[in-house]
């Protein structure tokens, strides 16, 4: 088939078709590839924050809090009333639930999560977490699903079949993820009410019309009947299935789609991605309570996921499921530094991303938020960490994907983080903020020229300057240093006075430092 006629038609399956409660969005074209096998049972769970989610209402910066405080200065929360976690950290009151993970040694917190030249649109920037591109890219792709692509052309032909009875990848909620869109068709099913799943009545006559829109028609029974032999399945795994924890609340819908997940995944379907979604992040106006901060719209979504993520490792402990399960959280960006008038925060750059599970490396992974006593009215956090490096180091090290296939996936500047382990390693909470980079620039504060002095190995080093909007300004350098000591001069003569941001960035590690300019 042409790739332009299918175009044509495959709009047929942009508009869920309901098989009971389950609207199916596309079809997907190709297998899981490495994701499922005979050797690994593992599942990845995605929890979307749909809105942008406020990282510094989250994860709040102690070293920085004075400054933070007189940027928020309508919503900051008393620092008295935050929970500690240690590195200069402390999160939201409302996160009990998620602390007591976090003590225990089930979560990992990434903090500056982003990407360069961040657009703070709901709609682009989300195209961008979904697909993996850059922010000057568009791609008709998801990580995951172009992933797939490149292992097992040929689908939906064969499957499914013996070794392939499951949905390769399911979401929660009424439209599937693009998270898992292929070339010609999406990964995952869209499951809604577990519940009520019925059959899609499929042709009764064994003949096809020939002649205009043949094809077409073919290719919708077709669909018809997979997705009916899917829905099969999914029945079958949910009436098997079972739930033994008490915490789960019928009145938060995370934890109701959380639920659904860890049923499933007892029921033994084989499905890899579980995606699931809690929306309202996008607090403009009213995110706190005018005379009590720790409370208000925000907190409440707080409450909910850190309830929901505890409910549901409960519930995978119970079933004997922990050490097969690993969660990640997501948004689209996270605030802005400086609070409105509106008791709320506007479209931001980067936030901190929360993995969950009995096998990750607990801690904290990156620098503290760097917030300076003259913020800027747009300024956003400083991204750090690029969410392609999380997406990539959770292929490798959930999936065993080899790091060459993640560089094609992604990006050649591809960094690795340590996210999870073989679950062999000691259930405790670690350090991992530290990194092999001790730089310092001086003078600092400087007038038109300062130096940056680092140490490095024998590696390839790039140093960027940014602006305090998140803007990459000027390349000082991008190119293999010797092992030792260096000293690099940095010219800021063509630019006005203020804040700017000094990023020096390795295959194995980064940092960046403050640098103001009289």
């Amino acid at each position: 088939m042409k790739r332009r006629s299918f175009l044509k038609y495959s709009s047929i399956l942009s508009t869920p078709i309901i098989i009971g409660g389950i609207p199916i969005a596309s079809i997907a074209r190709n297998s899981m590839a490495n994701l499922i096998n005979n050797e690994s049972d593992r599942v990845l769970v995605l929890i979307q924050l749909n809105g942008g989610n406020d990282g510094l209402s989250t994860l709040f910066p102690l070293d920085s809090y004075d400054n933070l405080a007189n940027a928020r200065t309508n919503i900051i929360i008393p620092e008295n009333k935050l929970l500690p976690l240690g590195n200069n950290l402390a999160l939201h009151p409302k996160m009990n639930d998620l602390k007591s993970l976090y003590d225990n040694a089930k979560i990992n917190i990434i903090q500056n999560v982003g990407y360069p030249e961040q657009n703070r649109s709901h709609f682009r920037s989300s195209d961008i977490w979904h697909t993996g591109s850059e922010a000057n890219q568009f791609l008709n792709s998801g990580w995951l699903g172009r992933f797939l692509d490149t292992q097992y052309p040929g689908y939906p032909s064969d499957y499914p079949n013996p070794n392939y009875l499951d949905p390769f990848a399911l979401t929660i909620g009424s439209s599937v993820s693009e998270t898992c869109q292929g070339f010609a068709g999406n990964f995952s099913m869209a499951l809604v009410d577990p519940n009520n799943i019925n059959q899609l009545s499929s042709p009764v006559n064994n003949e096809i019309a020939s002649g205009c829109g043949s094809d077409q028609l073919n290719f919708l029974v077709n669909a018809i009947e997979k997705s009916n032999k899917y829905g099969d399945r999914m029945k079958e795994a949910f009436d098997a299935g079972n739930n033994l924890s008490t915490s789960y609340d019928n009145n938060n819908s995370l934890s109701s789609q959380l639920k659904t997940v860890a049923r499933l995944i007892s029921g033994g379907l084989k499905s890899k991605v579980y995606v699931v979604n809690l929306g309202g992040f996008d607090t403009h106006a009213n995110q706190t309570l005018e005379t009590e901060v720790e409370n208000g719209k925000h907190a409440e979504l707080l409450q909910n996921l850190s309830e929901a993520i505890f409910a549901f490792q409960e519930d995978l402990t119970k079933l004997g499921l922990g050490e097969r399960v690993l969660g990640m959280t997501y948004s689209e960006f996270g605030r802005r530094i400086k609070s409105n008038f509106s008791l709320g925060t506007d479209h931001g750059d980067a936030a901190p991303l929360i993995v969950f599970g009995h096998c990750v490396n607990a801690g904290i992974i990156g620098q503290n938020p760097i917030i300076t006593n003259d913020v800027a009215q747009n300024e956003g956090v400083q991204m750090e960490n690029d969410f392609r490096s999380i997406y990539g180091s959770v292929l490798m090290d959930w999936f065993d994907v080899e790091e060459s296939v993640v560089k094609e996936l992604f990006t050649e500047n591809f960094q690795y983080i340590p996210i999870a382990n073989n679950c062999s390693l000691p259930s405790n909470v670690q350090d991992l903020s530290e990194n092999h980079f001790q730089i310092k620039t001086f003078p600092n504060p400087m007038n038109d020229i300062s130096q940056i002095q680092f140490s490095s190995e024998y590696e390839w080093i790039k140093i960027s300057v940014y602006s305090n909007l998140g803007r990459e300004l000027n390349v000082i350098s991008n190119q293999k240093f010797t092992q030792g000591e260096h000293l690099v001069p940095i010219d800021l003569k063509n630019y006005p006075a203020g804040t700017y941001f000094v990023k020096v960035q390795s295959p194995k590690a980064q940092k960046t430092v403050t640098l103001i300019k009289m």
